[in-house]
């Protein structure tokens, strides 16, 4: 007897758009024709419509009287997509289009014509979430929905409208999204006809609303436990977390060793699609066998967690390693390796496939090959190669130039012994950028050596990520090209999925390039990746500050705070939110007062005149204790002429303010005659020193030259080029503006700041107490842009 096969099942998640027109069976033949050709002709133009087709991430479908669009790129997609349709839709005013979205299995098929086709319970969940809209309506299930609350900037625009029972009995519960410009805010028709139908059945009994308030309490009970349960599902079974590997040699000087071997287990792990992959930086904060496993793994957001020890004793190494499921704290696979040291390549890679195979990751080919890849030949240059990982460590988390210079001596000892070591060109590239950035600057002709040395370890090794890395950071750091940035580290992703590093960085050209939604999206990605790390919601909460959503910005950047509480940065951007969201100086005293031995920097440009002060001092000139401030910056250690200089230029904005310019015009002859020789000798795109000299200018009675240098820094630096810093420059010469009888011309870019990202620098709030705009307080212009509502900020 023969059997029958069963038919193969292929199931993935989708993302899916459904989105239909309104009243279509209604129209005339040629009506309908029109409207579909238009609302075609709007989707195909959609960002994401055309970003996830060139990355082969959508299937498209039409319906008759819409379509329905399958993401298989990122969960946001539709929405992104949805809110692109909605905001087009606007100029076609004949065009009422309904949209649902829902997350759910799909199976591609062939139809009766042979022709690929989808069916799937999310293509009729989503299907069910659109009928029970109106024109302009963005309905998401609440399953969708609860997944969408995990990214904190969509949190605002979620609205809970309640549940729809359709055919058959299946009940549907809604979430309308909409902001103030687009979607439909108001409750669809079939959930008000719902809560109609139910007042007239009700029957109001007390007895009843006592049972049905008994009922409500065990409900929210319940569901409060779901919520609970969601949260710990929202976890991936093939997520894992590389614990510190105990250092157990009798040298602590091997620290570098087993601090490297932890490195590489996790960067070719990282390369695997399949696997969320926490970064070390998150990780490096626990130990090597924390005693409660559970509470690591749900810091950390993973399933499973791996830890071991390593002992180096001359050319003869012992690893130990056992894989952890942390739900159950059950060992999944555990194994010892007592290996020459010739034979660490091996061990890593051995390492890293038996993870694979025990989370069930799937590995495409190039993947398998990643992991069996060894980055050299020579064991004594990779030695000499972990140990400049432990220094660029260090000094990526000190930015102490020691170790900056020390990491490049042992890459470059390393390079000496082993001239294909494509990985050492690579990681000795990044450092120097690293110190270029966050240090001091280099000069052309060394970004020229960094780029001949990216250049070498993509020609030696073209699928290596940290060769794409730091491409894209070359791009990025050292010229401005953000296309380019983005091709590299757009590679970079795709090789090694589980890189937050490439994600922040890729995060900040989104923002840089005035793509704030991308952005954010990006920096939230790159937090799941490194949750533990300050960095990511440091960045997250300076991103949503310039966005003017004050309450995210406090709530990312107190984070990222509670993680570090050293982090100047986090601390200086919270009191900005106090100051610009509600003019709360105490508060924001109390945010940078609170950082003990603080590290990091703040910014790298002097163009506001607050930022030439110092903001820490410039709490003191809000407050009008001009006085205050003044014996601040005296008490101020100037042992360099560096920081005699800039208590020089302290003290003349300080005067300056104060309506003391006449007395602070000995001291603005030094600091001009200074500043124009710096710039006389400036490296190229150093503009700083110009929007300086142009409040020297302003002292000095030089009304003329102060505009002219001051709008030659705006000009270098325009919104285009750099929507981050770009109004940093606007700003600075509405300042000088205001102080040279412009005040028309300061008012209008005001007026332009308010309504674009720039929420560091200008509110309506921190307007009304700030003394530098003093010299135009009582222009009517300006009076009136005080008592206007502050607009919303426009951002894409």
């Amino acid at each position: 007897m023969s059997s029958i096969q069963e038919p193969h099942l292929h199931l993935e998640v989708g993302h899916i758009l459904f989105l239909d027109i309104v009243g279509y069976s209604k129209l005339l033949v040629d009506e309908q024709k029109e409207l579909v050709q238009e609302l075609n002709q709007i989707v195909r133009e959609t960002e994401q419509f055309r970003a996830a087709e060139a990355e082969g991430k959508l299937t498209r479908l039409p319906t008759g009287d819409g379509m329905v669009l399958v993401f298989t790129n990122n969960p946001e997609a539709p929405v992104e997509c949805a809110l692109e349709i909605s905001k087009s839709l606007q100029s076609h005013p004949k065009l009422k289009v309904r949209m649902g979205i829902h997350s759910g299995p799909v199976n591609p098929v062939a139809d009766v014509n042979d022709q690929s086709n989808l069916a799937g319970a999310g293509i009729n969940v989503a299907q069910r979430v659109m009928y029970c809209g109106d024109a302009g309506h963005i309905l998401l299930s609440k399953h969708f929905a609860e997944d969408l609350e995990h990214y904190a900037h969509w949190r605002s625009h979620l609205h809970d409208v309640g549940e729809v029972t359709g055919k058959h009995g299946l009940k549907v519960s809604l979430v309308n999204l909409y902001t103030d410009q687009l979607g439909n805010s108001a409750l669809p028709a079939k959930l008000r006809q719902a809560r109609t139908a139910f007042r007239f059945k009700s029957a109001a009994v007390a007895a009843l609303l006592l049972v049905m308030a008994l009922g409500f309490a065990f409900w929210m009970l319940r569901r409060s436990q779901e919520k609970f349960m969601n949260a710990a599902a929202v976890i991936p079974h093939k997520s894992i977390a590389v614990l510190p590997l105990e250092n157990l040699s009798r040298d602590p000087d091997n620290a570098y060793f087993s601090d490297g071997i932890q490195g590489e287990i996790l960067t070719k792990l990282a390369g695997i699609g399949d696997l969320k992959v926490i970064s070390r930086s998150s990780t490096v904060k626990y130990k090597s066998k924390p005693e409660d496993l559970k509470t690591v793994a749900r810091e950390l957001g993973v399933a499973t967690v791996l830890e071991g020890s390593v002992q180096k004793a001359g050319d003869k190494v012992r690893i130990n390693v056992q894989l952890l499921d942390a739900r159950s704290d059950t060992h999944l696979w555990a194994k010892s390796y007592d290996r020459n040291f010739n034979d660490i390549f091996a061990v890593e890679s051995d390492v890293a496939q038996e993870i694979a195979e025990a989370l069930r990751a799937k590995l495409s080919p190039s993947q398998s090959n990643a992991l069996t890849t060894a980055p050299t030949r020579d064991t004594e240059a990779y030695d000499l190669f972990l140990k400049g990982e432990y220094q660029e460590r260090q000094a990526e988390s000190t930015e102490n130039v020691e170790f900056f210079d020390r990491a490049e001596s042992f890459y470059r000892q390393a390079l000496a012994r082993d001239p294909s070591f494509a990985l050492a060109y690579a990681r000795l590239a990044y450092s120097r950028l690293n110190r270029h950035w966050f240090s001091n600057r280099l000069t052309p002709a060394q970004l020229e050596e960094v780029k001949s040395n990216i250049e070498r370890a993509v020609a030696i090794s073209p699928d290596l990520p940290d060769a794409h890395l730091a491409l894209g950071t070359f791009y990025y750091w050292g010229r401005r090209d953000y296309d380019s940035a983005l091709r590299a580290l757009d590679r970079a992703i795709e090789l090694q999925p589980s890189n937050s590093d490439s994600r922040m960085t890729r995060a900040a050209i989104y923002r840089r390039r005035g793509e704030w939604r991308r952005s954010l999206a990006e920096f939230e990605r790159a937090l799941e990746l490194n949750p533990r790390d300050s960095l990511s919601p440091t960045e997250l909460g300076n991103t949503c500050l310039s966005l003017r959503r004050w309450s995210e910005a406090e709530r990312a950047l107190t984070r990222a705070l509670a993680l570090d509480p050293h982090n100047i940065n986090a601390a200086y951007h919270l009191g900005a939110s106090y100051i610009s969201s509600t003019g709360d100086i105490q508060r924001a005293r109390r945010a940078w007062e609170g950082v003990p031995d603080a590290k990091g920097q703040v910014s790298q440009y002097g163009i506001l005149i607050s930022q030439m002060i110092r903001e820490d001092v410039y709490l003191d000139v809000l407050e009008r204790r001009f006085a205050d401030a003044l014996k601040a910056w005296d008490l101020r250690p100037t042992d360099t002429a560096e920081g005699r200089l800039r208590q020089l230029k302290a003290r003349i904005g300080i005067q300056l303010l104060a309506g003391q310019a006449a007395a602070a015009r000995p001291e603005c002859e030094q600091a001009r005659a200074l500043l124009e020789a710096q710039l006389a000798e400036r490296r190229p795109g150093d503009h700083t020193s110009l929007s300086e000299l142009a409040w020297i200018y302003v002292c000095l009675g030089r009304n003329a030259d102060a505009l002219r240098v001051a709008r030659e820094a705006a000009e270098a630096l325009p919104l285009e080029k750099d929507a981050v810093f770009g109004p940093n420059f606007l700003v600075g010469l509405a300042q000088i503006e205001a102080h040279t009888g412009q005040s028309e011309e300061a008012v209008k870019i005001l007026r332009q700041l308010l309504t674009i990202p720039a929420g560091e620098y200008v509110s309506v709030t921190r307007l009304k107490i700030d003394p530098v705009w003093d010299p135009i307080r009582n222009d009517p212009g300006f009076q009136k842009l005080l008592s206007e509502p502050e607009p919303e900020t426009a951002y894409k």
